[in-house]
C-alpha cells in the first residue's frame, strides 16, 4: 500500500513536526563545521550542541571517544593510549592462497563469524577498466571469473586467533567494486560502481551489478552471475531488510544526482543462500525515492534538508528500465518525478531500518554540506537527517570531519564512519547525544613533503565479537585490525 503525502501530513500534524522516531543512533550533529542543529519541537537544541561539537553528555559527565590520536611512529595509523592495530593485508606486500600478490584499493567490507574463533572478511577491491591498468588487479582464478578483462572484485580474508591470515579471491572479472552490504543469511553483496557496457574500455560484458559472494562456501561463487533484478547503475551500496526482504540500494552519480533504490521481491520469493542468482532479470519491482515534507511539498534533493532532525515522508517510484539498455536508469525521470542525491554512499542496517550517507553536495547541488547521514524507517516510510556536516572550510588541519563515506553501527553505541574528504583523513564515531570524537587517522603519506596526500579510509565493520574494529586504507591497499579498551559511548538524556 503506498504511503501518501496526505497520510505524511496528517501524522506530522499530529506531531507538532515531524514522526519521533527511536534507534541506537539519535540526532547527530557532526563537527567543527556542523550546521546547526535545533530540536524542531521546541525550537532549541536540548543536546547541548553548540555547532562545534562540544555538547553536553547528559547523565554521564564524561567526554565522548578514547581521547586525543597519538603519532604512530611507523607512520601509518595515529590512535588513541592504549590501543593498537595490525596489518591483515598489504597490497603489492602480502600474497593469496594462490602465491599471488593481495590486489589494490582495498574498499567495502563486512565480517562473518566462522568455527572456532575464525573471523571471515570479505574485501572489495574498487578497480576501474580493465586489468592492464592496474599493478595488482585481483586474479583471475578459474570459475570465478565474470569478465576476463575486468579488473575489480572480492577478496575473502580468514582470520584467527593465533594471528594466522589467509586470503582466496571470492569473485573476479568485475569492476568498480565500491562499498555493497552484507546479507541476513550470510553472504556478501558486491556492487558495481560503474555503468561501463560492453565495448567500452575494452570490456566484453555490462557492468553496473550487483553480485553476490559466500565466504563459506567457495563452490558457491562458481560461474558469477549479475543479479540483473537489482539494475544496472554505479551502485555504491546495499541492505536487506530482513523482515520484509527489500533490498535498498544506493547510487553514487551526478549529473544528474542519483537516486536511493527499493528493490521489492516478487510474490513468494524467499531470500536465502543462492536465491538471488535464480531470480529472472526483470524479477520483482525496482523503484526510486520520491520525498515530501510536513507540508505536502515535494523535495528534489535530499541537501534541501539544514537542520537535524528533519523528516521526509517517502513514496516509491517505478524505474521503467532496469537494465538502462539506451539510458541511464537516473536519467529516466523528469524533474518533479523522484528526490535525488549527491553521493549517495554507505549504508548500514541497524534499529529496523537502513543508516544511508550522502557524503557531500557541491555546486552540483541546490544546498552545499560535507556530509549527511539519513536513516529510513521502512515502517513509517520515512527519512530522518541524523547526521549532518557544514562544508569544512580547512581540511588540512585536523579536528574537523567531512566526507563520510562507509558507515557501520557500533556495538558500543552511534555510529563509526570512515572519511572520505579532502586532506586528513579519520575513522571517527558520532555519539547518541551528537558528539563526534577520532578514533583513528590515516597518517600514510602517499603525496610529497610539500604536498601531503592522504588516501581514504573505507570497509569500517566490527568483528562479530564486537572486540576488533577492521577498516581499511585504499590506497595502496591496507587492511587493518584495531584493538583496544572499547567502551559504551554516552547516551543522549531519556
Amino acid at each position: 500500500m503506498p504511503f501518501t503525502r496526505r497520510e505524511f501530513t496528517r501524522q506530522s500534524a499530529l506531531t507538532g513536526a515531524g514522526i519521533a522516531l527511536t534507534g541506537t543512533v539519535a540526532a547527530l550533529a557532526t563537527a567543527p563545521g556542523a550546521l546547526a542543529a535545533g530540536d524542531p519541537k521546541h525550537g532549541h537544541d536540548d543536546h547541548g550542541h553548540d555547532g562545534h561539537g562540544h555538547g553536553h553528555d547528559h547523565g554521564h559527565g564524561r567526554e565522548p571517544g578514547y581521547g586525543p590520536l597519538i603519532a604512530d611512529p611507523e607512520g601509518l595509523l595515529a590512535l588513541p593510549a592504549g590501543f593498537s592495530y595490525r596489518v591483515i593485508t598489504h597490497s603489492g606486500v602480502t600474497r593469496l592462497e594462490s602465491g599471488e600478490y593481495t590486489p589494490s584499493n582495498h574498499d567495502g567490507t563486512a565480517t562473518f563469524e566462522g568455527p572456532r574463533g575464525v573471523t571471515l572478511l570479505v574485501n572489495n577491491h574498487e578497480l576501474s577498466g580493465v586489468r592492464a591498468d592496474w599493478e595488482h588487479p585481483v586474479p583471475l582464478t578459474e570459475g570465478l571469473v565474470y569478465d576476463p578483462v575486468a579488473a575489480g572484485g572480492c577478496t575473502v580474508v580468514e582470520t584467527r586467533r593465533d594471528g594466522r591470515t589467509a586470503e582466496w579471491v571470492g569473485i573476479a572479472g568485475t569492476s568498480t567494486n565500491c562499498a555493497g552490504g552484507a546479507s541476513p543469511w550470510g553472504t556478501w553483496l558486491t556492487c558495481e560502481e560503474t555503468e561501463d557496457k560492453a565495448g567500452k574500455k575494452g570490456l566484453l560484458k555490462d557492468h553496473g551489478y550487483v553480485f553476490e559472494v559466500d565466504p563459506y562456501d567457495k563452490r558457491a561463487n562458481r560461474d558469477p552471475r549479475p543479479i540483473k533484478a537489482f539494475g544496472r547503475y554505479a551502485h555504491e551500496a546495499v541492505v536487506i531488510d530482513p523482515r520484509l526482504g527489500h533490498a535498498y540500494l544506493t547510487e553514487d552519480a551526478s549529473g544528474p544526482n542519483g537516486l536511493l533504490y527499493r528493490w521489492v521481491p516478487p510474490h513468494g520469493f524467499r531470500h536465502g543462500r543462492g536465491k538471488l542468482r535464480t531470480l529472472a532479470d526483470d524479477a520483482g519491482v525496482l523503484q526510486a525515492t520520491k520525498c515530501f515534507d510536513r507540508n505536502g511539498a515535494f523535495v528534489d534533493d535530499l541537501s534541501r534538508a539544514t537542520k537535524i532532525g528533519t523528516v521526509y515522508g517517502v513514496d516509491w517510484v517505478d524505474v521503467p528500465d532496469r537494465d538502462a539498455k539506451s539510458v541511464s536508469v537516473r536519467k529516466q525521470f523528469a524533474d518533479g518525478e523522484v528526490t535525488r542525491a549527491r553521493k549517495l554512499e554507505g549504508m548500514w542496517w541497524g534499529d529496523g531500518g537502513a543508516y544511508i550517507v550522502s557524503s557531500f553536495a557541491r555546486s552540483e547541488s541546490p544546498v552545499q554540506h560535507d556530509g549527511q547521514v539519513w536513516f529510513y524507517d521502512p515502517k513509517r516510510r520515512t527519512l530522518t537527517l541524523k547526521v549532518l556536516l557544514g562544508v569544512n572550510a580547512d581540511p588540512s588541519k585536523d579536528g574537523a570531519f567531512d566526507g563520510p563515506d562507509n558507515i557501520t553501527v557500533s556495538p558500543y553505541g552511534g555510529l563509526v564512519i570512515a572519511e572520505d574528504g579532502d586532506g586528513i583523513q579519520h575513522l571517527f564515531g558520532a555519539t547518541e547525544s551528537g558528539r563526534t570524537y577520532p578514533i583513528a587517522r590515516n597518517e600514510l603519506n602517499i603525496g610529497s613533503a610539500a604536498e601531503p596526500e592522504y588516501s581514504e579510509f573505507t570497509g569500517v565493520t566490527f568483528s562479530p565479537d564486537g572486540r576488533t574494529l577492521y577498516a581499511n586504507i585504499q590506497t595502496p591497499g591496507i587492511m587493518l585490525a584495531i584493538t583496544g579498551p572499547w567502551k559504551r559511548q554516552p547516551q543522549k538524556q531519556r
